[in-house]
């Protein structure tokens, strides 16, 4: 069953009529007062919540009933209602313990998928049996150590729902493929799996990326495009570095996350738009958004769920099976013989940082094979490449910062990392802890020019 709690009739009918239609029981009470009796009388599968019950805006009513049916039933899921206006109301209660927000007007089809994914995770066991995680179609996932076994396991619960997840963790820990198994995992496989670099998406050009824009709808618009979110309709959309989105192009983000509509630039038509957003970044967002860099409520509407990957020197039982498979890899691609490693290799790899996570690994792995040429590989060949091309970037000898600004020190770092690893831009994104995206950006920024 699920409850309506609303103080308007007309809001508490459409919902019945819509959920009725669906195929769900409902029950439906104006106000606070009435939904208590309910939810003590029974236990509803899910309660779908206004915030506002008087004249009042301040949401101190919607705040305190869902504290009271939290107290009474901690694992039914709450989906809150609010105005756009007032959507901090929502943040509040996200805070508070409820599930999700929605607001008005709602769109149908867009409430239905979460009231769906609502019950299906509130219904999903907590712990998944190893033998299912262990039956994911894993891609190119390498490993089996604990800390990696858990995230599987927490894809195995949810890549079946329309949950949203965001993904954390350091560069370099394999956040898109865990991105890519939520997907082919999910009913949605079947259905585009749209990659978008937030990092690598300019402020003026993020409305025509993501939404798409008509021919003529500015200066340099010579055709029709379709935007990344069209791109990925009725598919998974992979929202990559969203930590790197300006304050700006987060409302708009938010938007079309919230009711999954857009309107393509030079089109005033609202656009619908079925999608599931998968998130990933290795920045601290709840950090940011106590900073009030990133927007709370955008946290709240992209991390329903939250898997955070192990860096690598977390897991490193699993190096030498990542080695392997690099490896193996590289001598597929190149048609070389099988490389072999001696046991002081496994184990001088295994004892590395590895401040640059599984990246960091795979470029080693793959250097030394094609600089040494040799077909067994000793700890030697690999600390030879190691020493040479992965140590941190150090001050120049007499470089002093004093008196210098952030950006002045940042640039001078940049510069020194260029000459360090003789512009390989690769090699510099990792040792200074960075994407390549990244890297460029700060590259255009400072007005660095290189050849990569």
């Amino acid at each position: 069953m699920i409850l309506i709690v609303d103080d308007d009739s007309a809001v508490r009918s459409s919902l019945s009529f819509m959920l009725k239609r669906a195929g769900y029981e409902v029950k439906t009470a104006p106000g606070p007062r009435e939904a208590m009796d309910m939810v003590r009388a029974e236990s509803p599968a899910l309660i779908l919540m206004d915030m506002n019950f008087t004249l009042s805006t301040t949401g101190e009513e919607g705040l305190t009933l869902l504290k009271q049916v939290k107290v009474f039933r901690p694992d039914v899921p709450v989906i809150l209602m609010t105005a756009w206006g007032s959507i901090q109301l929502a943040v509040q209660g996200m805070q508070a313990g409820a599930f999700d927000f929605i607001t008005k007007p709602w769109n149908n089809a867009a409430l239905l998928q979460r009231i769906e994914t609502a019950l299906e995770l509130s219904a999903a066991p907590k712990d998944v049996p190893e033998e299912q995680a262990e039956g994911l179609n894993r891609s190119h996932i390498i490993g089996k150590s604990q800390g990696l076994m858990e995230v599987l396991n927490t894809v195995a619960r949810i890549a079946r729902t329309n949950a949203s997840v965001l993904i954390t963790g350091e560069s370099g820990t394999g956040k898109e493929l865990i991105a890519e198994a939520i997907h082919i995992n999910s009913q949605r496989t079947k259905q585009p799996f749209v990659k978008v670099n937030l990092g690598g998406i300019s402020q003026s050009l993020f409305e025509s990326e993501m939404f798409g824009h008509k021919k003529g709808a500015f200066t340099d618009a010579s055709a029709d495009r379709i935007g990344r979110f069209e791109l990925a309709n009725k598919g998974t959309i992979f929202l990559d570095e969203i930590g790197d989105l300006d304050l700006s192009c987060q409302v708009k983000l938010l938007r079309v996350l919230q009711d999954q509509t857009f309107e393509v630039l030079g089109d005033s038509r609202p656009r619908k738009v079925d999608v599931r957003v998968v998130s990933a970044t290795n920045a601290d967002l709840r950090k940011m958004v106590s900073e009030r860099t990133f927007r709370e409520d955008l946290f709240y509407r992209i991390n329903l769920i939250t898997v955070k990957l192990p860096a690598l020197r977390e897991r490193r039982e699993d190096i030498p099976l990542l080695a392997r498979h690099f490896a193996d890899r590289q001598a597929a691609v190149n048609g070389l013989p099988r490389t072999e490693f001696s046991a002081d290799a496994l184990n001088f790899l295994s004892r590395l940082p590895y401040s640059g996570n599984i990246r960091e690994l795979k470029n080693l792995v793959e250097r030394t094979i094609l600089v040494s040429g040799k077909q067994t590989l000793d700890a030697s060949d690999f600390e030879s490449q190691y020493q040479r091309h992965d140590e941190p970037v150090k001050a120049a000898e007499g470089t002093s910062f004093a008196g210098m600004t952030l950006d002045e020190i940042e640039r001078q770092t940049i510069l020194q990392a260029l000459e360090q690893h003789k512009g390989n831009l690769s090699q510099v994104a990792l040792a200074l802890g960075i994407s390549r995206a990244a890297l460029y950006r700060r590259l255009e920024k400072y007005k660095i020019a290189v050849s990569d």
